[in-house]
């Protein structure tokens, strides 16, 4: 389907070179099936695979889980507003 979109051109050029989208079609397009994937995944997770809280942390190795003494890392930066510079500067 062909339309028109304002799209911030620094957040477009960012996408390209992570995705290595080599078109702005194929980046929005990838951006677009990334951000119904992380929904749809949302959606599974908290149904919880119809386990209780307990059922689920039993459900899953115990070796897994992060050492609650210890701080655990976070890799996710928080989304730049819309239409403004990312504040990482990336």
């Amino acid at each position: 389907m062909k339309m028109t979109m304002h799209i911030d051109e620094e957040v477009l050029d960012r996408v390209m070179r992570i995705t290595g989208a080599k078109t702005k079609t194929a980046a929005v397009e990838i951006a677009l099936t990334e951000m119904a994937r992380r929904h749809r995944m949302k959606e599974l997770f908290s149904a919880g695979l119809g386990l209780a809280p307990e059922e689920l942390k039993a459900a899953f190795d115990p070796a897994a889980w992060p050492d609650e003494s210890s701080p655990v890392p976070h890799a996710a930066e928080a989304p730049a507003p819309y239409g403004k510079p990312d504040p990482a500067g990336q």
